[in-house]
Formats: C-alpha cells, sequence, structure tokens
C-alpha cells in the first residue's frame, strides 16, 4: 500500500493553500503531500463562484477567527501576489450609507478597528461625488486596503508552487472512506476514469477535510468521528449579475450593512477585466444548484438602485452563482469559521474545515497557517 506524509482532500482555494504552505515550510520539508479533488480540476465551487474580492476585514466580529485570519490573510496574500506575479488590485471599497449617520458610520470603523483594520475612512456627501459621480449616498466609509484578484490564477500559481515543491494533486478522485489507525488513517478513494472507475487504497499520517461546501459529507465518512463534532451545514446562493452598460465607477461599492441580513448587500464589483457585475443576494436552498432565475433583475434592480439610480432591469445579464457552506441557519448570527484538531474531535492527526465562505478567499494563507500550527503541536 502506497503510503503519504499528508493527504489534503479538497481543492478549493483552502486545501490549495494548505498544500503550497505545507509543502514550502522548513518543519515539513521532504514530507510526501497528497491533494485530492472529486471533481475535475481545482477550484470547482466556491472558490470560483464569489466576487473575487481581498476583504479588509471589517465586518467580522472582534476575536473571531473570521476577523484574525482575514486581517492576517489579507496581508500575506498581497505580498504572495506581488512575489508571484498574481493579476490583482488595490482597487479599494466604498460603503454608501444613504443617511448620513456619525454614529453608524464610526460604530462600523471602531469594528474595524477592534480587527486591526485602521485605514478606514468617513467620506462626506461632496467627497463621495467626486469620488463616485454615478453613486447616491450622503456619506461612505472608504477602505483603502480591499482589493480584488485574479482568482483563477492565484489557485493556479499556488498549485504550481506546490508542485514545484513536490506535493501530488489528483483530480477526480472521491473518497469513499477514511479509517484512523494507530500511526495515520487508511483512506479508500475511487478514481474517476471515463471507461474504468479505479479503487485505490493508501495510507497517511496526516489527514486534512478541507473539502469545503462537502466537508460535512466526507466528516461522516471518517470512522470513529463522533457526529456532535460535525456542524449543520446551511447552503447559501447568491446570484451574480453583469451589467450590460458602460461601468461608471473606480471603487467596489457596497451598500451599508444591515442587521440580519446573510451577506453584505447587492454590491457592485469589478473584476481584472475591468467588468462590473452585481450581487450576490443571499438565498437558502436545500441543494448545490448553479442556475440563476433571470427573473430575479427586477428584485437586484430595485436594490441597487438605492445607491445607483441609473441601473435598470434590463441592463442586469445572469453571469453565475455560487453557494457559501453557511454554519448559521437563516436569520441566525452569523457563524465563525470551524478548525478543529484532535483537541476537539480526539482523533489524533485529523484536521478538519467547516464553514469556510467569506472571507475565505481572503483568509486562505492565514488560514494554511493555522492548520500547520495545529499539525506541528501533533508532530
Amino acid at each position: 500500500m502506497d503510503e503519504f506524509d499528508i493527504c489534503i482532500a479538497g481543492a478549493g482555494v483552502i486545501g490549495l493553500a494548505i498544500c503550497k504552505q505545507l509543502s514550502t515550510h522548513p518543519s515539513f520539508a521532504g514530507r510526501s503531500i497528497l491533494l485530492l479533488d472529486q471533481e475535475n480540476n481545482f477550484g470547482q465551487h466556491t472558490s470560483s463562484r464569489n466576487s473575487e474580492v481581498i476583504h479588509a476585514g471589517i465586518y467580522y466580529q472582534s476575536g473571531s477567527l473570521k476577523s484574525q485570519l482575514c486581517v492576517e490573510g489579507k496581508q500575506l496574500l498581497y505580498e504572495y501576489c506581488l512575489a508571484h506575479q498574481v493579476p490583482h488590485k488595490k482597487i479599494q471599497k466604498l460603503i454608501v450609507a444613504q443617511k448620513y449617520d456619525e454614529n453608524a458610520l464610526s460604530a462600523l470603523a471602531q469594528k474595524a478597528e477592534a480587527n486591526g483594520v485602521f485605514d478606514l475612512q468617513i467620506i462626506e456627501g461632496k467627497k463621495l461625488q467626486e469620488l463616485e459621480p454615478s453613486v447616491k449616498g450622503e456619506a461612505a466609509l472608504l477602505s483603502p486596503s480591499t482589493g480584488i484578484i485574479d482568482s483563477h490564477g492565484y489557485m493556479q500559481s499556488l498549485l504550481h508552487v506546490a508542485q514545484a515543491n513536490g506535493a501530488e494533486f489528483y483530480p477526480k478522485t472521491r473518497i469513499e472512506k477514511v479509517e484512523p489507525m494507530q500511526t495515520g488513517f487508511k483512506v479508500h478513494t475511487l478514481i474517476e476514469e471515463e471507461t474504468n472507475p479505479q479503487h485505490y487504497e493508501f495510507f497517511c499520517r496526516k489527514f486534512i477535510n478541507s473539502c469545503g461546501l462537502y466537508a460535512q459529507d466526507l466528516a461522516k465518512r471518517i470512522d470513529g468521528l463522533n457526529p456532535k463534532h460535525i456542524p449543520e451545514l446551511h447552503l447559501c446562493k447568491g446570484d451574480y449579475f453583469s451589467y450590460s452598460g458602460k461601468n461608471p465607477f473606480t471603487h467596489l461599492i457596497y451598500p451599508m450593512p444591515e442587521k440580519n441580513e446573510s451577506g453584505l448587500g447587492i454590491h457592485a464589483t469589478i473584476d481584472m477585466g475591468s467588468q462590473l457585475r452585481f450581487g450576490p443576494d443571499a438565498e437558502y436552498v436545500d441543494h448545490i444548484d448553479y442556475g440563476i432565475n433571470p427573473n430575479k433583475a427586477d428584485i437586484l434592480a430595485a436594490s441597487i438602485r438605492r445607491y445607483f439610480p441609473a441601473i435598470r432591469a434590463e441592463d442586469l445579464t445572469p453571469s453565475y452563482s455560487g453557494i457559501r457552506p453557511k454554519l448559521a441557519a437563516f436569520g441566525e448570527a452569523a457563524a465563525d469559521f470551524t478548525i478543529q484538531s484532535w483537541k476537539e474531535h480526539g482523533i489524533e492527526g485529523l484536521v478538519q474545515l467547516f464553514g469556510m465562505e467569506s472571507p475565505g478567499l481572503t483568509s486562505s494563507l492565514a488560514v494554511a497557517n493555522h492548520v500547520i500550527a495545529e499539525l506541528e503541536e501533533m508532530s
């Protein structure tokens, strides 16, 4: 039976970041690292179906993993992009308020400061109009450290570096069962070849469940894992619509966050090709389906019109959708990332990641470092 030091299940942006960071980390130099994914290639779900925004770390609960890893990850991500020529841009973001409420703006800025984000600026109406003439609002918060990134280029770069340092990646490989053993894990897989699927078993000393939307599903196939350590999954779908007119914005435009919203509101994002798109909305669903209802254009346009009065429903064309693996049900307070090690579930050598939604892309390298710290404790 083949043996590996570490197996990472799930080649989304976080699985790829873990693989890359492990492959270049002094403590794991020369270790055999295996990255598996059941899809035809890396990053086929949440990692490639998002806003492609490098978040500053403004909104998250102070002291949470989301706030800590987003702020750490933002800096690491900008440094990585510069070092590896990954297309990105520090485009900045405006969080637009329809009414000038200094208390609300200051409260959000203070929340950001508690997370380590100290560069937010309150912009009043006249200055806002100078920055973005097409935007309606009485005030805004300017976030200078918010950016955009070519997420596919980033994931491709992570994989390239990991493979250059000896890691192996195998797509089309479904993990059917994981058996904890005395010194590691026996992993049962099914390799989805076109004509003749093959069963393949191997041994690994450490196992990382980074399967995103499918993390709970895989956890249920780990022998001996107490179900109480598998948090309930809530699928939250968001649709994006492209704007057919000329892009009038030079910043990302977000509405002020509202209580009890499952996301950050319908915002305006710009990709590296300068294409403007709006989204995502937030709809809890019971299965994974990336179809888009074109009739949503009217609803989205009504929401967007609050800060962009010129928008018309006919300007919006369905683009793509994504699904977030949330741990909070509809109407519940937002849940934090969950990263479990043996200290939580009692299985030596196993690390599991649940609820890795936004800001997962921004946080990816910091999440990877957090996982490595957990692995070093086990070594």
